[in-house]
């Protein structure tokens, strides 16, 4: 019998929680974890509130970030513990130093699973920017060279034998205000954000990014070299908690499996963080919009992490002598090939 690519992470995700379920650390180990004010950072927000952290031994704070790098650098000063990110340009480079480690994956893109959007500003579309073909020489948004922004624009447009030109706008709040008044022409980011944005006018779909890159790791769990290597029970424990959060979210958000009066009571959990600052019922919708399939588990793409070490090195952001066992630990979750 074939599974499919959802089944088989699903097994893998239970493997993977089995292999968790009794980490040796002391109880209430302070524990601070990297975030980002998006849908596909649920999975650590489910585990603090519902007390996922809390039951594998953890007192977690969270502390938001406005981009990748940051965070990355957080971790290997030790302020941070754990984050979940893209892998960036400047994660590769503390990896190599020794400083951090990859040590399982988070947001994914998958086939059937409405995923991650290419938008095109209202003036670059009524331009004639309305498809990824029409990418070359257009003013595509990043937060910083090397994100996964970069990344995606630059394997999308290739795809279709463009070039891109790329604007660093540091936070994503800055790409968005540029791509709403045209001081940019095209970006790519998660539903949840895309669909409003469309909505309003001023910006419009054009593609999809798993069209280009099907199965590509969005995002990554990492933490420091010494957490990895040194404290591998509290590393176990974070995953445990945190792969409680994710398989909550998966059930609810992505599979529905668990109704529609589980789905209410989650996105008011995940109001408190994401689109905080608008009254529940216009939050919603977007928050509904966003629910991209996160890794049961923590399994982790190390396919996906390759072309994208790859593309690092040929663009020159990273040393061409990198692998991937200098950036990750694959000891800790379930890989997966493809």
């Amino acid at each position: 019998m074939k599974l499919s690519r959802r089944e088989t992470l699903g097994l893998i995700g239970g493997a993977a929680a089995l292999g968790l379920a009794s980490p040796a650390i002391a109880q209430n180990r302070k524990t601070v974890v990297g975030a980002m004010n998006l849908t596909s950072h649920s999975g650590s927000f489910i585990a603090l509130e519902r007390g996922y952290f809390e039951k594998a031994g953890l007192d977690v704070e969270l502390k938001f970030f406005q981009a990748a790098q940051p965070m990355a650098v957080a971790i290997a000063s030790g302020d941070v513990d754990f984050g979940v990110t893209a892998m960036s340009g400047g994660l590769i480079s503390l990896a190599q130093k020794g400083a951090v480690k990859v040590i399982g994956g988070a947001l994914a893109e998958e086939p059937g699973i409405d995923g991650q959007k290419l938008l095109a500003s209202d003036a670059a579309f009524q331009a004639g920017l309305t498809s990824a073909a029409g990418l070359d020489g257009k003013r595509f948004g990043v937060t910083t060279a090397g994100s996964s922004f970069h990344y995606m624009g630059s394997k999308i447009a290739a795809a279709e034998g463009g070039i891109p030109q790329f604007v660093p706008l540091q936070k994503v709040g800055a790409v968005i205000g540029a791509l709403k008044s045209g001081q940019i022409d095209a970006w790519s980011i998660v539903p949840h954000i895309a669909k409003p944005l469309a909505a309003s006018g001023a910006v419009h779909i054009i593609g999809n990014v798993s069209d280009f890159l099907p199965n590509y790791q969005v995002t990554t769990v990492f933490t420091s070299e010494k957490n990895a290597s040194g404290d591998k029970g509290l590393t176990e424990a974070f995953l445990k908690g945190f792969s409680d959060g994710v398989a909550d979210y998966d059930d609810t958000m992505v599979d529905r499996t668990n109704g529609d009066e589980a789905v209410d009571e989650m996105v008011k959990l995940i109001h408190n963080y994401v689109y905080a600052d608008r009254p529940l019922e216009k939050a919603a919708p977007s928050i509904i919009n966003g629910s991209m399939r996160l890794n049961r588990g923590a399994a982790l793409n190390m396919a996906s992490l390759g072309d994208q070490l790859a593309w690092f090195q040929a663009e020159g952001l990273v040393d061409s002598a990198i692998t991937l066992d200098t950036i990750v630990d694959a000891s800790f979750v379930e890989t997966i090939d493809g």
